[in-house]
């Protein structure tokens, strides 16, 4: 796969975009909800159900779509006053199809060049640099309605790329690929983001933006529910631990729990408990002795970014009702 030079590209000083109590509302419905945040360069994940309001922030932070109230910056640019200077600096790749239909890859990676202000020689060097990049040279003459979903989106992706960004937007970017796919779509766009585009990639799949992102954003009915950093997100928690056991399980739950150690759940040879102190694992084994089981491992859990995501959708109902 053909490597595209991002050496030229200047070095991001600002936030990649800034919003304050930004409402955005359709008719009765609130699609946005004040919200307030700052989001630095480098690789950010944008979570949340159907609904939460990511493809409607996007659609702000583009100035496609005006906010009803409230304040936004990307790159430092308000994007009300400057939202042609925004989309010059910003790629965006949307979730449902752009294609335009009779254009090959080439014409409408071209295309695109041409709309963002290329000049036509500049433009059509690009266009050819940026498909080998996403592996599609054999292909960049042909239709791209005849292009499978895969290939659909990465062409998505050049045109996204083919102007020299310095921020790419992307929109459920593995929307409807296969395994193979998605493992070559968040190459790409990893790959990117260690070049020095700052990426904030939209997506409902957890285990895409885990994989590839620094940070995350969660939103849920239009409101930041999370955000930090993913690996502060994934550190062990400091008393919940994982049991591995050979023995009778159900005798080991009650043996601790008489000890003073929650038991949350049993799967299969392996119990979720919450010690007393972090130091206090001799307990575990204490009850064992006392059922006749052995304990086969005690691992400290992780905070995954799914229970993260779960806890923050609750937080947000239990606000509801």
């Amino acid at each position: 796969m053909a490597a595209v030079t991002y050496a030229a590209l200047a070095v991001i000083s600002t936030l990649m975009f800034r919003c304050e109590q930004v409402v955005k509302r359709y008719g009765r419905v609130t699609a946005l909800n004040g919200l307030t945040l700052a989001v630095e360069p480098g690789l950010v994940g944008l979570l949340g159900p159907n609904g939460a309001g990511k493809s409607t922030l996007i659609s702000v932070l583009l100035g496609q779509t005006p906010a009803t109230s409230g304040h936004a910056e990307v790159l430092g640019l308000d994007i009300r006053r400057y939202r042609r200077r925004v989309r010059q600096r910003v790629g965006y790749m949307p979730e449902n199809d752009c294609l335009i239909g009779g254009m090959s890859g080439t014409g409408y990676v071209y295309y695109t060049a041409r709309l963002a202000g290329m000049a036509h020689g500049d433009a059509m060097q690009r266009t050819h640099e940026v498909l080998d990049y996403v592996d599609l040279d054999e292909a960049r003459y042909r239709p791209a309605e005849q292009y499978s979903t895969g290939m659909k989106q990465r062409l998505k992706l050049a045109q996204a790329l083919v102007h020299d960004p310095d921020v790419l937007f992307l929109d459920e970017p593995t929307n409807g690929m296969d395994p193979q796919g998605r493992q070559v779509m968040l190459a790409l766009i990893r790959d990117v983001g260690q070049a020095g585009i700052s990426v904030l990639l939209s997506s409902h799949l957890l285990p895409d933006v885990e994989r590839i992102c620094e940070r995350v954003v969660i939103l849920g009915g239009g409101e930041v529910l999370a955000t930090g950093a993913i690996a502060e997100m994934r550190r062990p928690h400091p008393t919940r631990y994982t049991v591995e056991y050979a023995g009778d399980g159900a005798q080991l739950a009650r043996q601790l729990e008489q000890r003073g150690v929650a038991v949350h759940r049993q799967n299969g040879d392996a119990l979720t408990i919450d010690l007393p102190g972090a130091d206090e694992q001799g307990l575990v084994f204490r009850a064992a002795r006392e059922v006749g089981a052995t304990i086969r491992g005690l691992h400290p859990m992780r905070s995954s970014l799914e229970e993260m995501f779960m806890t923050a959708i609750r937080k947000q109902e239990q606000r509801r009702i």
